[in-house]
């Protein structure tokens, strides 16, 4: 099993809710009054744009949730490139059952292939370089875990899934604390040895602070330009995990990942990425 392996129980419920949202209270009304019963087709699903495949796995479960007699070949990997054209999945059986679970399979399976062809296009930026591409929180509520995997998908890492994950200090955590020396001291008072401790700083004498106080394992260097990123990527030595976020573009990554940074987080990947065209063809 690989990284990027979730078993079908654990999605189920996600693509559950959205066939439920879809069908209403009554059902497919239309394909139940216009298609005569035992009618069978053969379907594809086509990509329509060149792209980075992420969404089988949730569009197959949403013919399966359906209608388990369907027969659905899978033709792409998670993670596969395809282009205008390509078959990726075949569906054959009931047309009903098809039609019934085609929106909700395309709206998932197109949303998460632009999710990971975006974050393999600022991966593409970081080539040469040890930083690593990983998005953030910034997702659509209740869609987390399969937007995130199609970070996977790109070739991007996942950052915490949830606030219980690992102690990330922000801003407004050390502003509110009081500074620094206070929300690192309660850290060590409270944190157990085996949670992981980052904190957010935006200038040197922050991070001066952080480095002499220790309690942390990581660093979050938040908006800071390419110049000052490489005099906190040699400050730190090697000391903590850096991390790069804030004005994270396809068109600046690239500067951020040669000033040395560990880890660059960027939330566009999961608020901006644009849908990819999918298509259902009997």
């Amino acid at each position: 099993m690989s990284q990027t392996d979730i078993p079908d129980l654990v999605l189920e419920p996600l693509v559950r809710n959205a066939l439920m949202e879809d069908l209403g209270s009554y059902g497919d009304v239309t394909t139940r009054a216009v298609i005569p019963d035992n009618t069978r087709y053969d379907a594809c699903l086509n990509a329509r744009e060149e792209a980075v495949i992420s969404g089988m796995q949730v569009a197959r479960l949403a013919f399966r949730l359906i209608d388990p007699d369907l027969e659905i070949e899978t033709h792409v990997a998670e993670g596969q490139r395809c282009k205008p054209g390509d078959v990726l999945m075949t569906i054959r059986g009931a047309a009903a059952s098809i039609l019934s679970a085609e929106r909700v399979a395309l709206n998932f399976a197109g949303r998460l292939t632009g999710i990971a062809t975006m974050t393999a296009a600022f991966v593409a930026e970081t080539k040469g370089t040890k930083a690593r591409v990983t998005c953030t929180r910034k997702t659509t509520p209740g869609l987390r875990l399969v937007e995130k995997l199609a970070v996977l998908h790109g070739g991007g890492f996942n950052h915490r899934y949830s606030l219980s994950d690992a102690i990330l200090i922000k801003d407004n955590h050390i502003a509110a604390a009081g500074g620094v020396a206070q929300v690192l001291g309660a850290v060590k008072a409270r944190a157990g040895h085996m949670m992981a401790v980052e904190i957010e700083v935006d200038r040197l004498d922050q991070l001066e602070e952080v480095l002499a106080i220790g309690g942390a394992s990581a660093v979050l260097l938040d908006n800071m330009d390419p110049d000052t990123l490489r005099r906190a990527v040699a400050m730190v030595g090697g000391r903590l995990v850096t991390e790069a976020s804030g004005n994270v573009r396809l068109a600046t990554i690239a500067a951020i990942a040669a000033t040395g940074v560990d880890y660059i987080s960027a939330g566009a990947l999961t608020h901006s990425a644009r849908t990819i065209d999918l298509g259902l063809d009997f």
